[in-house]
């Protein structure tokens, strides 16, 4: 139990995120609880009475960021004002539950997804003495699936729609449970949690969960209070948006959602990320490509371009299939930016499979390109396959395939010289001491967040959207002047 006097005291808690855009929006809900419950949020862990760190459990790496995360929070605790308690959240915390816990004795607690509801009576009495046990994983494909929200999921009706067969109570109103941590005119909106296919490299369902669809009202509602917040652009996260509505009973929900955004909300550009290749149907696209709040933009998660690797991969399509797809894509618009990521050296990668992405990327001139050298990952069926590759082969392959992706985005930066572009003001350029350089930095509607920036001249407010025609590129980068 939580003391009394503890209860009622007002206490600050700062949080840490690390990971994709989902954590992100995880802890902005865990600040909405916290808020709710008389928590104060503040910047500097430091500063702060309790630090929650919102891990990532993805790759080797961003599983390194995490651990270093929580002992760098750690150190601040013994100082004047530091924080009393370090608590690790997220996905690294879900999967490994206790083993993290005994290997990571600077966190006082290692929290799972299923204490997000009762967030604020856990933190108070882990900053009060308790150091609650960890929990022991499960994997979570065999459990229910994790709701986004705290009532069973029910599609509510959008214009257009099906009217007559959905219907809420009257008065009904989702529930807002989000506080923003940063002024970016740009967020993030979950437009479903965890996923149902078993790709043979990824552990994301075992701790993620079933794929279960938001309910299409929340997801609205949820947009137009972020826009008062003072946001112009949101992007839709999911671990597979083109999976959205299967659950629902409508595979094309999504179809109907995009138009519904734009004009129920008074959102001015909406982005959509994770897009499964092998499910983007023709009418996905034309909407994508005709609802004009929507940006120009496809995130297409490709992963080789190898039929029978792809196959071991438990995926499917190859490189005719998505060339024929792009094709697609760049016959509605032109101009669209198409991005994606791929692995490299996934076990039993023959050299002629490599060679076979390396043609793709040169056929397709993807806009933006993530390369990541393949890793075992704990309980996925690749961990298991015999015909692994040497590190040195995996690390050859990867830098040989970067410098290829680089030199084509860089080109696909120069073809749009002499084009305007809408700029969504995000922040402004800085030198190296930190000093602004004149500059503003924003992204036109074929930059998605980790696709390369457009650099503005000029005078602009954040959160402006300026229109520009782009001049020169440095490297993936778009150099503009305001029209």
């Amino acid at each position: 139990m939580v003391p009394e006097n503890l209860s009622t005291t007002q206490q600050s808690v700062a949080l840490v995120t690390l990971g994709c855009a989902r954590n992100e929006v995880d802890s902005e809900e865990l600040a909405g609880r916290l808020t709710a419950a008389g928590w104060t949020i503040v910047d500097d862990p430091a500063t702060a009475d309790a630090v929650l760190v919102n891990t990532c459990g993805f790759v080797d790496v961003a599983k390194k960021d995490s651990i270093d995360a929580v002992i760098g929070a750690a150190a601040l605790k013994g100082a004047t004002g530091g924080p009393q308690a370090v608590v690790a959240v997220g996905c690294l915390s879900e999967r490994y539950g206790r083993e993290l816990a005994d290997e990571l004795p600077e966190a006082d607690a290692v929290l799972s997804f299923d204490d997000y509801p009762d967030i604020s009576e856990r933190l108070r009495a882990i900053v009060a003495g308790e150091r609650p046990p960890a929990h022991k994983p499960r994997d979570r494909r065999t459990l229910l699936p994790i709701s986004p929200v705290d009532r069973p999921a029910v599609v509510m009706p959008i214009p257009g729609h099906g009217e007559s067969d959905l219907g809420a109570e009257p008065g009904w109103q989702p529930p807002i449970l989000r506080r923003r941590l940063d002024g970016s005119p740009v967020a993030p909106v979950k437009l479903a949690s965890g996923c149902d296919r078993r790709c043979t490299f990824c552990a994301i369902p075992s701790f993620r969960g079933s794929f279960i669809s938001r309910p299409t009202t929340d997801i609205i509602e949820e947009i137009k209070w972020l826009v008062d917040q003072g946001v112009r652009e949101v992007v839709l996260v999911s671990e597979n948006s083109t999976s959205y509505g299967k659950d629902l009973g409508d595979i094309r929900l999504m179809e109907s959602l995009l138009p519904a955004i734009g004009n129920t909300t008074s959102l001015s550009r909406l982005r959509v990320a994770y897009l499964q290749p092998a499910e983007v149907r023709p009418g996905l696209i034309e909407v994508i490509a005709h609802t004009p709040v929507v940006a120009p933009y496809f995130d297409l998660s490709f992963q080789h371009a190898s039929t029978a690797l792809l196959r071991r991969m438990r995926r499917f399509g190859g490189r005719v299939d998505f060339l024929t797809l792009i094709a697609q894509i760049r016959e509605l618009n032109p101009d669209a930016g198409i991005r994606s990521n791929f692995i490299v050296g996934f076990p039993g990668e023959t050299q002629e499979e490599f060679d076979e992405l390396v043609l793709f990327l040169n056929e397709a001139r993807l806009d933006a390109v993530g390369i990541f050298g393949y890793s075992d990952e704990d309980g996925t069926e690749a961990a298991t396959f015999a015909d692994k590759l040497a590190e040195d082969v995996i690390r050859a392959r990867v830098e040989m395939i970067s410098t290829v992706a680089e030199e084509i985005m860089a080109q696909r930066a120069e073809d749009r010289i002499g084009t305007t572009v809408e700029v969504l003001i995000e922040t402004q350029e800085l030198d190296e001491d930190g000093e602004p350089t004149g500059r503003l930095v924003g992204r036109a509607g074929h930059q998605g967040p980790d696709d390369g920036s457009t650099i503005v001249s000029g005078a602009a407010n954040i959160g402006d959207f300026v229109t520009a025609n782009v001049v020169d590129t440095e490297g993936v980068d778009l150099l503009a002047e305001p029209v």
